[in-house]
């Protein structure tokens, strides 16, 4: 607030004393005489605009007129900018009287001005009400743009700094919508997750207690990662691989011999930053649609590269891919995600690269 009073009084100040400079250097390209009074009438000029205009904005703002101000209130402001502004020029006007500021003999009068006396009757012996008003009219006619453009400056500076807030406002709405629509996606995708690993155990637990002892240790591995996804937009993809090793060894258990898993990770994305749960959810699909869906072996193949300063994250399975496919949960999930989070600057896509194999491919902005 203190910051703001001062950004206000350097402008009113600044603002006013440009006022004198300009009407200066007019006065000296016209070659008029800058004398004296003429000095003194603009310093009373700009004190007591500084001094009026602060009395407008209070009025303003205590009549709640401060912009953006709605259209059926503007006829208020346009009452007060005539009142301040009248009221400016006749005390300025009575000023100028009152210190008998300006030049008789300039004026063509014929009066030689004396220099002032500060006495009732001196000043009540040579007051001149006639003067006084068609000065305090002259002063109306060029006091009023002033105003005006004091005024058109105060409404800028008030709809540029609404215009600042509604978009900081509308910036905290859009992330608090995406935290919100992120969790949203986190909380259906975990129960969808650990249903598929449960289902994986379940088979061992009659055959293989021994195996299936192991296999509850991976799945609290794989659970314990899965909690952070609600705590962070981002993670390592060595740790996705993590995960996705964990999960790939659960379901070992249901395949045996008919799962083969390849990977080809160059060394340096593993450092890079990706979304939790994602690469999961791709080999989790692939799986489904994969293995789980024909008869005989499938090849499960995990890459990523560096490819013109993004990063492609490509899982490949061994399958037919069927249309309805696309719209799946998981991969829907993905693409909101990357949405969410990435704009327009993420790619997915899904499509058959061979006749026995379909491609994942995910591109993302490289993140540190």
């Amino acid at each position: 607030m203190l910051q703001k009073r001062s950004y206000y009084w350097i402008c009113q100040i600044g603002g006013w004393l440009s006022y004198a400079l300009t009407v200066l250097f007019f006065s000296y390209v016209l070659q008029r005489e800058l004398n004296v009074l003429f000095i003194q009438r603009i310093l009373i000029g700009v004190s007591l605009g500084i001094i009026v205009s602060h009395l407008l904005r209070k009025s303003i703002i205590q009549s709640k007129l401060r912009p953006p101000t709605p259209a059926n209130q503007w006829w208020k402001i346009v009452v007060l900018i005539i009142v301040f502004t009248g009221l400016y020029s006749f005390i300025n006007s009575t000023l100028v009287e009152l210190f008998k500021l300006y030049d008789f003999r300039r004026e063509r009068t014929g009066e030689v001005n004396t220099p002032f006396i500060f006495s009732w009757n001196h000043i009540f012996a040579s007051w001149n009400w006639e003067r006084v008003g068609k000065r305090f009219l002259f002063s109306i006619f060029l006091d009023t743009p002033i105003f005006l453009v004091w005024l058109s400056v105060y409404v800028l500076w008030h709809y540029i700094e609404f215009a600042n807030a509604e978009a900081l406002k509308k910036v905290k709405l859009e992330s608090l919508i995406k935290e919100l629509e992120l969790k949203t996606i986190k909380s259906q995708i975990n129960p969808h997750f650990i249903f598929n690993a449960l289902n994986s155990i379940r088979a061992l637990v009659d055959e293989d207690p021994e195996r299936a002892r192991k296999a509850i240790t991976e799945l609290s591995n794989i659970l314990r990662s899965s909690i952070q996804v609600d705590k962070v937009e981002i993670t390592s993809l060595q740790k996705e691989l993590a995960i996705v090793k964990d999960y790939l060894a659960l379901e070992y258990i249901r395949f045996a011999d008919r799962l083969k898993v390849e990977y080809e990770i160059e060394d340096a994305t593993l450092h890079f930053a990706i979304p939790p749960m994602m690469l999961q959810t791709l080999v989790e699909n692939a799986i489904k649609h994969g293995l789980s869906k024909q008869p005989g072996d499938c090849l499960i193949k995990i890459t990523a590269k560096i490819n013109a300063n993004k990063l492609d994250l490509v899982v490949q399975n061994t399958g037919i891919l069927q249309a309805k496919e696309n719209d799946g949960f998981g991969l829907q999930s993905t693409r909101d995600r990357l949405n969410i989070l990435y704009g327009g600057e993420a790619e997915f896509s899904i499509y058959q690269c061979q006749p026995t194999m379909v491609t994942a491919k995910l591109t993302i902005p490289i993140q540190h």
